[in-house]
């Protein structure tokens, strides 16, 4: 469309100049012209016209030109950004005009250059954060070459690097304000006032002055638990003399009206507590250097009770016998039985869990003690209203958790050996072999109360000669025969004639029928023996063993063999 336009346009040029020279004719002919004047005029018209459109046509060649130097240096230019901005080479369509190719080229060469500025831009501004975390926190900046133009991957990683310093940052400044606060309570609370220039700026309202680096927060962290360190010995060094002052204050009797201090609220810094109660010390021990003897025999008092409490044995105590024995009352001597009270009380913090473990080992053993002589007492069988019963549940609890205890105990002994690197002494002597002396000394009791008890009903059966009827039968006179001994009745008198702490014959004397075994072991007897009655034995010079309740049920709990005789109407026979 546009070329037959252009064309047309082109013709009618043409005609227009025809008519053109047809109407200078026509002027000519009438004006009276002659040819060669024509000639002339026409050759100055022609010249004109060539003129113009030559000059025309220099102009739109050197448009040309520059359009098309336009686009060879817009083109160079182009190439140059995009590899300068890490892009694609831009690539121009195809079957374009040299006027579209520039324009196409210039366009997208203002873009470039427009994200050149922007990508510039943002990187001055994230240089500058990136260097304001750095400071701050003494890092590394992120590196991005000076004169060089960030890619997209360059600027991303540059905003990521900047993302985590502001976290890191922020918790660091977390851990900064908690520090700070903390290092400032327990500077108040010690009564402590800024000495090192660390102390200072970690308590200082301007928190900008202090750099946020790993090693300023180490070091932080550092006087926050030497502070705490300082607050335990301060809090300890105020408790020894609280006690102190408590203790003389004790000693010394002093009257109620002066121990408003001892009731007053502790002070608002440590120190100023230690001061007051280092004043009270003083102040008291100079009261005490005028009652030496009173408070000697005092403290005194207070190591014959930690001794016993820590279970000391003699050779314990005679180390200090010396001087708890000299009657010559000096400071310097009741500076020693300060130490020595001081050393007392902290052996028995030490040991008090084990001291505890015996005691309670001790209360429990005297409770089965009390329970085995109750239990060789008659006259507890006369007992109504269910204490037997109870007596019996809570001996056999006793009995069970005797051992529990025992194992427990020697736990905690060995572990306070290991620890302590020495042998933990009860009254002179090793827990278990203490134990275990008091299991031999309870063992070799019951026998020597065994053996009283044999030797009484032994002589008194001399002087007895006892008669019972047979079973079913009348009050004839006729006398019932003796019962055959059996193999086990034997086996069972020729142990106890070899002296045998193991077994033994064992008789339950009970008014009334006798057990069924009895009776069928008498009917036995008098199908074997004639009419002999098994109570007629007593009446011959034989020697009988008699036991207590509680051997009795002791036996039947160990489930005795065969051999075992659990009758009071069968005897061993010598």
């Amino acid at each position: 469309m546009g070329s037959r336009r252009s064309e047309t346009l082109a013709s009618s040029l043409v005609t227009g100049i025809n008519h053109a020279m047809a109407r200078l004719v026509d002027i000519w002919d009438s004006i009276g012209i002659m040819e060669e004047q024509r000639i002339e005029r026409m050759q100055t018209v022609k010249k004109y016209i060539e003129d113009l459109l030559t000059d025309m046509i220099s102009e739109e060649e050197s448009l040309r030109h520059r359009i098309k130097a336009s686009i060879i240096t817009t083109q160079k230019q182009l190439d140059t950004l995009c590899l300068e901005l890490s892009v694609e080479p831009y690539k121009l369509e195809e079957n374009l005009t040299v006027l579209q190719m520039e324009k196409d080229l210039r366009c997208r060469l203002e873009t470039l250059q427009k994200e050149k500025v922007e990508r510039l831009r943002e990187l001055n501004d994230l240089r500058q954060q990136d260097e304001e975390l750095c400071v701050t926190l003494c890092a590394t900046p992120y590196y991005i070459p000076s004169g060089s133009m960030p890619s997209h991957t360059q600027l991303q990683e540059l905003r990521e690097h900047i993302k985590k310093l502001s976290e890191e940052k922020e918790n660091r400044v977390k851990v900064f304000s908690g520090l700070r606060e903390d290092i400032r309570s327990l500077m108040d609370e010690l009564g402590h006032e800024p000495e090192t220039s660390l102390e200072r700026e970690s308590v200082c309202s301007d928190t900008d002055i202090f750099l946020l680096t790993h090693e300023n927060i180490t070091a932080l962290k550092l006087l926050l638990s030497q502070l705490e360190m300082r607050k335990v010995t301060l809090i300890s060094t105020r408790d020894k003399l609280k006690d102190r002052a408590t203790s003389l204050w004790n000693r010394l009797c002093c009257p109620e009206q002066e121990a408003s201090e001892f009731k007053q609220e502790a002070l608002k810094t440590l120190s100023d507590d230690i001061r007051r109660w280092q004043n009270s010390v003083d102040r008291l021990e100079v009261l005490q250097k005028a009652k030496l003897e009173e408070v000697t025999e005092k403290v005194r008092q207070e190591l014959l009770v930690l001794w016993d409490k820590c279970m000391f044995g003699p050779e314990r105590r005679e180390a200090f016998s010396a001087h708890f024995c000299d009657n010559h009352y000096t400071e310097e001597l009741l500076a020693l039985h300060d130490h020595e009270l001081q050393k007392v009380k902290e052996f028995y913090d030490t040991a008090r869990p084990l001291v505890e473990s015996i005691e309670k080992w001790e209360r429990h053993w005297a409770l089965f003690q009390d329970f085995e002589r109750k239990a060789a007492d008659p006259s507890r069988f006369s007992n109504r209203g269910g204490s037997l019963l109870k007596e019996s549940k809570d001996r056999a609890k006793v009995q069970k958790l005797l051992p529990k205890l025992e194992e427990d105990l020697k736990a905690r002994v060995e572990a306070w050996e290991m620890n302590q690197g020495t042998a933990f002494l009860m009254r002179g002597q090793r827990v278990m072999e203490y134990i275990a002396k008091q299991w031999e000394e309870h063992r070799i009791l019951k026998d020597k109360e065994k053996n009283e008890r044999i030797s009484k009903k032994a002589e008194n059966s001399q002087f007895k000669t006892p008669t019972k009827r047979a079973h079913g039968q009348a009050n004839s006179g006729v006398t019932p025969s003796k019962i055959r001994k059996t193999p086990s009745q034997s086996a069972l008198r020729t142990m106890t004639m070899s002296g045998s702490s193991t077994v033994s014959s064992t008789f339950l004397c009970v008014p009334g029928k006798p057990p069924i075994s009895a009776k069928q072991k008498v009917k036995t007897s008098e199908a074997g023996s004639g009419s002999r009655m098994p109570l007629q034995d007593f009446n011959s010079d034989k020697k009988v063993n008699s036991i207590s309740y509680s051997d009795f049920t002791n036996e039947l709990s160990r489930k005795a063999d065969h051999d075992a005789v659990l009758n009071s109407t069968v005897k061993d026979m010598l």
